[in-house]
């Protein structure tokens, strides 16, 4: 695309947060980081894992860019009258550890981040339902490998199930959900009710080779919300 016909930034960011907060009613900087092409999904994935020091490593522009893209995206909010909430961003991990995402980890720039804006239509009693959602963090995922033979980078063991980290997978008893019990996908009632009863749980998926994607295969539960459930 030329330079005469590339679409402004401030277009393109007006653009993807218009359609986050028609979706969602609410609108976050990563979902204007990703709308307008800077941010990839998968590795907003891996940072939710703790894979990723901070969130700006993996933006794919330089810090004078995501700056332009941020002070655009607080120009928006402050003529759309949205309203601030903030939300507590923690990783898909069971330690359910703070996310950064700054590389300067200045406390300012880190609390516009992790602020979400909400639509001023919405009554206070969805507000703060949209906020409790939010800040409950993204599902633990358990993953059943394909290949049977990996190593925990922790203890040196091995099993059926694993969960990435950082340097790499991690056995269940060294995340401490080895205590969870394994609940088959097929009843959705039932794995509503096991759900709604566990205080832990983790989704478990595996790799699809013809669809190229993780599906789902069940979830890890407490063994008391079980007899609960049913």
């Amino acid at each position: 695309m030329s330079r005469k016909n590339r679409v402004p930034l401030g277009d393109r960011v007006a653009r993807a947060a218009e359609e986050a907060l028609a979706a969602r009613h609410f609108v976050s900087a990563i979902d204007v980081l990703v709308g307008i092409g800077w941010l990839d999904p998968g590795a907003v994935e891996r940072w939710q894992r703790g894979q990723v020091d901070c969130l700006e490593e993996v933006v794919q522009v330089n810090p004078p860019r995501i700056s332009e893209a941020m002070q655009l995206f607080q120009s928006w909010v402050t003529a759309k009258g949205l309203i601030a909430s903030p939300t507590a961003y923690v990783a898909r991990t069971p330690q359910r550890q703070a996310l950064r995402f700054s590389r300067s980890g200045n406390a300012e720039i880190e609390v516009s981040y992790r602020t979400n804006w909400v639509s001023p239509e919405l009554s206070e009693t969805k507000r703060e339902r949209l906020a409790e959602k939010a800040s409950r963090g993204p599902e633990l995922v358990v993953i059943q490998p394909l290949n049977k033979e990996w190593t925990c980078h922790r203890c040196g063991g091995t099993g059926d199930l694993l969960m990435m980290e950082a340097p790499g997978p991690a056995c269940l008893h060294c995340v401490g959900l080895d205590d969870l019990e394994f609940l088959p996908a097929g009843d959705a009632l039932l794995t509503r009710r096991a759900k709604a009863n566990s205080t832990r749980y983790a989704v478990v998926v595996r790799f699809s080779r013809t669809r190229r994607r993780y599906e789902r295969q069940g979830l890890l539960v407490e063994p008391r919300a079980l007899p609960n459930a049913r």
